[in-house]
């Protein structure tokens, strides 16, 4: 079972958009075959705040539309804990609603298909999936369209 805590620091978000993320997500997690208790958190921002975040952690400055905080990676010298019975905290997405609506312009869907696709994208980085190495785009953008497409989110 996943949950989601939603942190909407613009409070422009709407309830259904809320809704539209859960359901992408859970639909994701039971895709991937996660069974056990999981949480993720979701926080909306506007275009300055998502370029701090880019600029502080990742040395880009610039607004970005969606930026995952994975707390399952492992940095340098940091040990796994393994064992008890808690929740598994997958980790932290950050979606940009300035740029989810001027990407969902720029690409001529709806602006619920664009946030749709952010948050899925950002909890597909959450469970490892990258897209750095070409071979590594491939997977990660076919399971993003398969699930897009089977949630019935597809573009258009």
């Amino acid at each position: 079972m996943l949950s989601i805590d939603f942190i909407d620091e613009l409070n422009k978000v709407k309830e259904e958009e809320i809704e539209l993320i859960q359901g992408i997500l859970a639909f994701a997690a039971k895709a991937e075959g996660i069974e056990e208790e999981c949480e993720v958190s979701v926080t909306f921002v506007d275009n300055e705040a998502i370029r701090e975040i880019n600029k502080e952690y990742r040395g880009k400055d610039a607004p970005t539309d969606v930026i995952s905080f994975a707390m399952e990676e492992l940095g340098e010298d940091e040990i796994a804990i393994i064992g008890g019975d808690s929740t598994r905290v997958l980790g932290d997405l950050i979606i940009s609603i300035d740029r989810a609506k001027e990407q969902a312009e720029e690409y001529g869907h709806s602006f619920e298909r664009e946030l749709g696709f952010l948050a899925l994208h950002g909890f597909l980085h959450l469970l490892g999936y990258d897209h750095i190495e070409k071979e590594d785009e491939i997977v990660m953008f076919n399971k993003q369209k398969e699930i897009l497409e089977n949630y019935g989110l597809s573009r258009g």
